[in-house]
Parts: structure tokens; C-alpha cells; sequence
């Protein structure tokens, strides 16, 4: 019987652990930890990701702040205000919501940004830190991932995750984590140009949906009994809804889930765990900085 990764269960879970840590720092008097956001334009999934965001470091007892650019925001302009972020003792950590607008290339952005308060883990150096084992922030849906089979004790050694997508932000990172001491799973990394997909998918006792396609993943591409975690999350209309929309993934569930041990929902799976990951990173830097 195929069983829930919970994401949202865990993400209270988790909060209630970072809340308890800064009330426990606040009553000493020390000041809570600070997470800033810097928003460039009107995208309306980047608001609404960066609204959630707040919300959660008020839910948890952070300092948050939200830093707004209009579109047309030069990357001059933008570059000083990072300068400017970097610099400020009180912010501990903070983070670009992506994507920017065409004009700014996304790349200078995130290698302004200083190391030491990179909680996305975007980062050159954060990310060859995390390669090299060492020490690092690392990117929030990856460690989401990570802590959700964690919590679950879902068996990872020797097992063979095929990951679906390469992103820099996901599909490369999970990758390296999984393969890692700890969880020591043989990896597979499938992408567009990956051939006989299906074939490979179906090898997977772990397979990881990042390839940004809505219902990608169908009943033939898993294995029976494998462990499904679904990153997709894609806005489709529907009439039937008050907001007019529904919410899917890169996974046809209804057609998968059946054929899986475990399986992360869409909404509430890997979603919630992104966001937490963001404030254990803050929380993390907030602890080096008082050191």
C-alpha cells in the first residue's frame, strides 16, 4: 500500500523545532535571526513564493525583511543593494528570488552575493563546498528532499535513484547528496537528451521528478514498489476551483502512485520542505555569525 511523504506534516514539525531554538536565544536576549529577500518585478509565483517565505520566518520567530525593485531596476542598481545586504551585521542571511528580468543576468547576481550569507546555496563556492563534502548552505528543495527521506526512513543504501532533470538548483544537486556517505544511493541523471528514458526510469527504486513537465512522469516509466518524489508544481486552469486553477506536478498521480511504496503529494510534498530548508540554512548562519 503506497504510503505519504508528508511534506507539509514534517514542515510544522521542523518549524516547531526552529522556534523553539529562537525562543530559547530571544529569552537570553539575544536578537532572532534575520532573513531578507530581494524581489525584482511583478512575477506573480515569485510574490507568492516570497509572501510564504515571510510568513514562515514570522511563524518560526525570525526577523524578516523584503527587499522590492520595480522591473526595469538596473543590475547596477541591484548589485549595489546586495553590496549593501553583504555588508549589514543584523541580516544573517539572505536570498534573490529567480527569475529576473531579462536585462540582468542572474548569474553576476548570485556571485555577488556573500558566501557566508547565501542560505539558497546558489553560490559557486557554496556549491563546491557541497560537492566536495564539506561544510555548506545547501540548496533548500535538495535538503527538503534529503530531510523528508531522512524523517521517513525511507532505505536509501544501495538503492538506485534515477533523477529526472540537471538543474543546478535540483536535479545535480540531489544527485550528488544521494550518492553521498549517509544516504549512498547509486545515481542516475536523465535529462532531454537521455534515450530509452522509460527504461531507465523503470530501473529506479528512487525516482525523482525535477524536469519541469507537467504529468511527465506516467504509470509505465516507474517500477513497482519504488519511492516517488515529485518537484513539479505547475498551475493548470480549472473552472471547478475558486481560485480558478489547480495545482499539479511533473508526475501523473493518479495514474502512478499505485505502482509506488511512497510518494510525495502535489501540493504538499516537497513544497513545504523547501521553504523549512531555507530557515534551517538561516538558522545555521545566524549560529556562525553569534560565534
Amino acid at each position: 500500500m503506497v504510503q505519504l511523504l508528508d511534506g507539509k506534516a514534517t514542515a510544522l514539525q521542523i518549524k516547531e523545532e526552529i522556534a523553539n531554538e529562537v525562543r530559547q536565544l530571544t529569552a537570553k536576549g539575544m536578537r532572532p535571526p534575520h532573513l531578507a529577500a530581494v524581489i525584482v518585478g511583478n512575477d506573480g509565483a515569485s510574490q507568492t513564493y516570497v509572501a510564504n517565505k515571510e510568513k514562515s520566518s514570522h511563524e518560526v520567530g525570525f526577523t524578516s525583511s523584503v527587499y522590492r525593485f520595480s522591473e526595469n531596476t538596473t543590475e547596477e542598481e541591484l548589485l549595489r543593494s546586495i553590496e549593501f545586504l553583504n555588508n549589514d551585521p543584523d541580516i544573517d542571511g539572505f536570498i534573490v528570488q529567480l527569475p529576473l528580468p531579462k536585462h540582468i543576468n542572474e548569474q553576476h547576481v548570485i556571485n555577488a552575493i556573500s558566501p557566508d550569507k547565501d542560505v539558497d546555496g546558489f553560490t559557486p563556492i557554496n556549491i563546491g563546498r557541497m560537492v566536495l563534502g564539506e561544510d555548506s548552505y545547501v540548496p533548500a528543495t535538495p535538503m527538503g528532499i534529503c530531510t523528508l527521506l531522512k524523517r521517513y526512513n525511507v532505505e536509501t543504501a544501495g538503492k538506485h535513484c534515477v533523477v529526472l532533470g540537471r538543474s543546478n538548483i535540483v536535479g545535480t544537486p540531489i544527485a550528488n547528496l544521494l550518492s553521498r556517505k549517509g544516504f549512498d544511493c547509486t545515481v542516475t541523471i536523465c535529462h532531454s537528451k537521455t534515450k530509452n528514458l522509460a527504461e531507465i526510469t523503470r530501473q529506479a527504486d528512487i525516482l525523482i521528478a525535477a524536469i519541469g513537465k507537467p504529468e511527465f512522469v506516467t504509470a509505465d516509466m516507474a517500477k513497482e514498489g519504488a519511492v516517488l518524489v515529485d518537484v513539479g508544481i505547475h498551475r493548470i486552469p480549472d473552472e471547478t476551483k475558486k481560485s480558478g486553477y489547480r495545482i499539479i506536478g511533473d508526475v501523473k498521480h493518479n495514474e502512478v502512485d499505485t505502482k509506488c511504496s511512497w510518494v510525495t503529494p502535489v501540493p504538499g510534498g516537497v513544497g513545504p520542505l523547501t521553504i523549512v530548508s531555507l530557515m534551517e540554512n538561516t538558522l545555521k548562519a545566524y549560529n556562525r555569525h553569534q560565534k
